[in-house]
């Protein structure tokens, strides 16, 4: 008997979102495997192409085709790949003509714990280390009647979270009349689902939240106790020459703010190291922010160049050390984390279990939950000790 449709699903939250609704468009279908692909690192495009050659190594028979934003700024060098059958344009994965999906596929995934809302796509900036907008477009914004939508159709099947996604959440609005703040999307959330118990914001930029998303942040027990930014670097000079809009004494001054409103706020962000010119006073600064901001979930990233875009232009950093700089950063990450951690231990906790024994509190850190606790439960848990990033 023929397999199912697979979706693999790499990279971004924004894509595990697609994916779900990719894969609900192909339920039923026969001997499909869908690679929805990221193009933001080049180590992301070889973790593409080694997806793709496993995915044919354990599905010889199917019929692979290929998605998302590598499809897009790869296109040539995939589609010559032998095991790729074809790509559908990143533009045209939610479209299920592009998919010969019928009519009849369910339009809502079922997720019985977080449901990924995906309430923008694209970006209008022009970081110069960032291909994304090749692969996204234009940012473009979902309206609120069509987020309460979708939401209403997860709440529906039982998910006790939903986690509102994007390339850019906080330039959700810009392009709609009357130019909406995030802010009053969250506040919409809140007010239309009183059952909706935990929400979550993707990564952020903090230089465009809002006042009402602020004070959202800072005393709504609903809207969950962990803030990630679209950071970059802690440094003001390789700031600049990211054409970021923040400085550094930006970060400090929200974060400081948000801590105070709200203690038990933690701070995630995305660290690129080793950027084009970054010297070790640089670098040192990128290990100071970690620990001023007290950054415990912190994605680290390697600079690669990227093709066509300024940074790969300007004077790069030897290899070895941008693997050296990008280790360091991550042990400082892992240090600020542990200390973080174990302030939590024996202190009780509300976890969201998933179906693997652990869960996620409001603050983002993962527990081990009782055995037997259903997938989609929330149960409250008080942790002995800590190991490995895990509290049990």
């Amino acid at each position: 008997m023929s397999a199912g449709a697979e979706v693999i699903s790499l990279g971004c939250r924004l894509n595990i979102a697609e994916s779900e609704r990719i894969r609900a468009m192909l339920a039923g279908e026969r001997d499909v495997v869908v690679v929805n692909s990221c193009a933001v690192t080049a180590e992301a495009v070889r973790t593409t192409r080694q997806a793709i050659r496993k995915a044919r190594r354990e599905r010889p028979d199917a019929r692979l085709l290929v998605t998302g934003c590598a499809a897009e700024i790869e296109r040539e060098q995939l589609a010559a790949m032998p095991e790729v059958d074809g790509l559908v344009a990143n533009t045209r994965k939610l479209d299920r003509r592009a998919w010969n999906a019928p009519e009849r596929a369910p339009q809502m995934p079922l997720r019985r714990t977080r449901a990924f809302v995906a309430v923008q796509n694209g970006c209008d900036h022009s970081c110069t280390f960032c291909v994304i907008p090749q692969g996204r477009g234009p940012s473009r914004s979902l309206t609120i009647s069509q987020i309460l939508a979708e939401i209403d159709g997860h709440l529906a099947q039982g998910a006790p979270e939903v986690v509102l996604t994007g390339v850019d959440v906080t330039s959700w609005g810009h392009d709609l009349p009357d130019r909406p703040p995030l802010g009053r999307l969250v506040q919409a959330i809140l007010d239309r689902f009183p059952e909706l118990r935990r929400l979550r914001m993707s990564s952020l930029d903090g230089i465009e939240i809002d006042p009402l998303l602020f004070d959202l942040f800072a005393g709504e027990p609903r809207l969950m106790p962990h803030l990630h930014l679209s950071l970059q670097h802690g440094n003001d000079l390789i700031l600049k020459r990211m054409k970021r809009r923040h400085l550094r004494a930006d970060a400090v001054e929200l974060v400081a703010r948000l801590k105070q409103a709200r203690p038990e706020i933690a701070i995630g962000a995305d660290l690129i190291a080793g950027f084009p010119t970054e010297d070790e006073a640089a670098h040192a600064d990128n290990l100071s922010i970690v620990r001023e901001l007290g950054i415990v979930h912190g994605h680290v990233f390697p600079y690669s160049p990227r093709p066509g875009t300024p940074a790969a232009r300007m004077p790069q950093v030897e290899r070895t050390a941008v693997k050296a700089r990008a280790a360091e950063l991550r042990a400082e990450v892992v240090r600020a984390r542990d200390a973080w951690l174990d302030t939590l231990v024996r202190t009780q906790q509300s976890v969201l279990a998933e179906n693997d024994g652990t869960g996620y509190a409001p603050n983002f850190a993962r527990l081990v939950v009782p055995k037997g606790t259903a997938s989609g439960a929330i149960v409250t848990v008080t942790p002995q000790r800590h190991e490995k990033g895990l509290l049990s």
